[in-house]
């Protein structure tokens, strides 16, 4: 009698609402993390396309310039390159593992170290590079089109601020320091430029909600 009604198949108990909770929690968690993890790659991926051009455009900031400053430009161009090999560098170190969270977090980190210093290193550039008496449409491009290059690379929102804030800075004094031809309508351009830039992304972040995970802003 105790053997046929251990073979009878008991009915399952019905989930509890605790564990229904618990279990969408796990759910929304591990979607979080996947999601977190596919974005980290992504800007794993793109962040080699940034640490190239960013030596091309020293290159062609270079060419474009009217002055001849041979030992300023070669100590800015030696900035610029710094900055993308510690890039390469960062990428061959997180390629090892691009698929684990903790090796793509460090990576963020790093790079969102590396591209602060990439906004000074290009920023200095205002001073180093480009010529007393530069046009203010030089300078604005000088330091705007840099930042929308590395925006449309990574497509990442902090790495645009963190590279767009100290090139817009060092820019702005030194539109003033250098100087430049008509000074003041150059440091305007750049500061509209700037904030034009960060407006437009926050505003499309906000709209769309397609808002960064904060790894990029936890600098080391």
């Amino acid at each position: 009698m105790v053997a046929i009604t251990q073979l009878i198949p008991r009915p399952e108990r019905p989930a509890q609402p605790d564990e229904r909770t618990g279990a969408l929690v796990r759910l929304k968690a591990l979607h979080a993390e996947a999601e977190e993890t596919a974005r980290l790659a992504n800007l794993l991926g793109r962040s080699m396309h940034a640490a190239i051009a960013l030596p091309v455009l020293g290159v062609v900031a270079v060419g474009l310039s009217d002055a001849m400053y041979p030992a300023s430009q070669l100590v800015w161009m030696g900035f610029v390159i710094a900055v993308s090999i510690a890039m390469l560098i960062s990428y061959r170190h997180a390629m090892k593992k691009p698929f684990e969270r903790a090796a793509l977090k460090l990576f963020a980190k790093d790079l969102s170290a590396i591209l602060l210093f990439a906004g000074f290193a290009w920023g200095s550039g205002a001073f180093l590079v480009l010529p007393v008496g530069s046009s203010a449409i030089a300078a604005l491009l000088f330091a705007l089109a840099p930042a929308v290059v590395v925006a449309y690379l990574l497509r990442d929102f902090e790495a645009l601020y963190l590279f767009l804030a100290p090139v817009g800075s060092l820019s702005l004094v030194a539109s003033f320091l250098k100087p430049f031809a008509d000074g003041v309508l150059a440091a305007a351009l750049v500061l509209a430029g700037s904030l034009i830039i960060a407006g437009v992304t926050l505003y499309f972040r906000r709209v769309t909600g397609a808002a960064s995970r904060p790894a990029m802003l936890s600098l080391p």
